[in-house]
């Protein structure tokens, strides 16, 4: 998607579809006034409220405007910058639906809008851009069309340019906002292509691909160990997971190190399995499938070292991703083995889809021993208890420092990913003791998202500034009928703005 970040009248900019942003408020004081240069018939007030995210369309206005459709989005009271998210989301959703290649969208009131929520001229055009780029995704690269051909030349189109229309007096700050939306929206388009690919199309070797594709592009490091060193190093968490699969695991390091000095050492950690059946210890067959996206916090952390990478930002960031698939066979792991990870410390398998946290617990040593971070963020679809307690919308939060969690719980805010903070206490430690080993990798069904937690906490070699934050919820949307299933990037916007926050 082209940006273009505009000081052009209305009038002399060609688009398949003219959007004309509305406050509830705005509507209902001045909404005639509003409308009628647009030649937009007053009657469209009776069923448009200009709630957040609403959207209709409208044809035949004013011929001064070149556009044969606009569209009147809400923004609600137009004070929350999570009002504007949805409407830039339905923008996109709409023009996809609508196959306007070319779409022009009305900042001209911008600045108020800014100064009424509390944010820049550039968090806006910023926010603009990414939700454009969220609502619009669709992932059909699979699909062949042979079974519709009649209807091939009428598949939806993507957005291929987006006009932002702005006063002059902000066009560099929202030239500014809209290159960095265009980045993030990008790089979590990334991510959710990632977590979409079934099994059978993406492997760790894949995943390790991906990254080093990404790193070549944008100029940032990636060492990817494969299996004979992975042994050699003795991540026996990782190969313990992988022991039932045919498909070699692998662990990618990316490395991100500006130029000139750096204000921290950010290490962030990403579960990559990328199919997870649950091992000896299967799942149940329904909806299995959803099980591609146990890679998610994979996609997350690549997608958040690339924006860093692409955004310049001053810091010294290392990604650290796991992967493997989580196979039942004759050779995989059995619930009751005991293995010892490569911190040293032996862990009685209670339970083989509990593996996540396995993996995890290589990754999370050797970054804190090969890196000494300031800090260390990891990112897991761990827990179906974690849904349970905040359902789909909200991931939860665990860290043993509270100014980073709260930090991490304001990012949520500000990108519209939200965190909400679960209990991280010494007494949950009796559910995941082992009789025969140092711990046990499950606790028992009370508390699975805190007893996964405190299991992880084992492995950061006493690092007092790390945050776990389980993703399982709003990483992939389940099959509903609806256009927008599947992966969501969750992970990347959030990321990106606890970095943004450090520079």
């Amino acid at each position: 998607m082209k940006i273009i970040v505009s000081k052009s009248d209305l009038q002399g900019i060609g688009a398949d579809l003219l959007v004309l942003p509305c406050s509830s408020a705005g509507l209902q004081h001045e909404g005639e006034k509003v409308l009628s240069p647009f030649g937009i018939n007053p009657q469209v007030l009776k069923s448009f409220k200009a709630e957040a995210g609403e959207a209709v369309v409208v044809y035949g206005g004013s011929q001064e405007y070149s556009s044969a459709r606009m569209m009147l989005v809400g923004t609600g009271e137009g004070k929350k910058l999570e009002d504007w998210r949805k409407a830039a989301i339905a923008i996109g959703a709409k023009a996809v639906e609508l196959k306007s290649e070319k779409v022009a969208v009305d900042c001209s009131g911008v600045e108020a809008l800014a100064s009424a929520m509390g944010q820049s001229v550039a968090t806006l055009a910023a926010t603009l851009v990414e939700g454009s780029v969220f609502g619009s995704y669709r992932f059909d690269r699979l699909k062949s069309d042979k079974l519709d051909k009649k209807n091939q030349d009428a598949k939806s189109k993507k957005i291929a340019e987006l006009v932002i229309v702005v006063p002059s007096g902000v066009f560099e700050e929202a030239e500014k906002g809209g290159m960095e939306g265009k980045i993030v929206g990008s790089c979590k388009k990334m991510a959710r292509d990632l977590v979409n690919l079934p099994g059978n199309y993406l492997n760790a070797e894949d995943i390790a691909k991906a990254a080093e594709e990404s790193g070549k592009k944008y100029g940032y490091d990636v060492k990817v160990f494969h299996k004979k060193e992975i042994e050699s190093l003795g991540m026996g968490g990782l190969l313990a997971v992988n022991k039932g699969s045919d498909q070699p695991p692998t662990f990618t390091v990316l490395e991100y190190k500006p130029k000139g000095k750096t204000k921290s050492v950010v290490a962030l950690v990403g579960k990559g399995v990328t199919f997870d059946s649950g091992g000896i210890s299967i799942k149940p067959s329904e909806n299995m499938g959803e099980m591609k996206s146990d890679m998610s916090g994979a996609a997350s952390v690549l997608g958040a070292v690339e924006a860093a990478a692409r955004l310049k930002l001053p810091l010294h960031v290392i990604g650290l991703i796991p992967a493997t698939d989580n196979m039942p066979s004759g050779t995989a792991q059995q619930p009751g083995d005991v293995i010892t990870t490569y911190s040293g410390i032996t862990v009685e398998v209670g339970n083989t889809d509990a593996e996540g946290r396995l993996i995890l617990a290589d990754a999370l040593t050797y970054g804190k021993e090969k890196y000494n971070p300031d800090v260390i963020v990891d990112v897991a679809t761990l827990t179906g208890a974690c849904i349970v307690a905040l359902g789909y919308a909200v991931a939860g939060l665990f860290s043993n420092n509270d100014k980073l969690a709260d930090e991490i719980f304001q990012a949520g805010e500000q990108s519209g990913e939200k965190v909400w903070r679960m209990p991280l206490w010494d007494l949950y430690d009796e559910q995941i003791k082992s009789d025969v080993a140092d711990v046990s990798n499950t606790g028992g069904r009370g508390a699975g998202s805190v007893t996964a937690a405190k299991f992880l906490e084992k492995f950061i070699d006493g690092h007092t500034n790390w945050a776990h934050i389980d993703i399982a919820g709003p990483s992939f949307i389940p099959k509903s009928g609806g256009k927008a299933n599947g992966g969501t990037g969750f992970g990347v916007g959030l990321l990106v703005e606890l970095l943004k926050k450090w520079s």
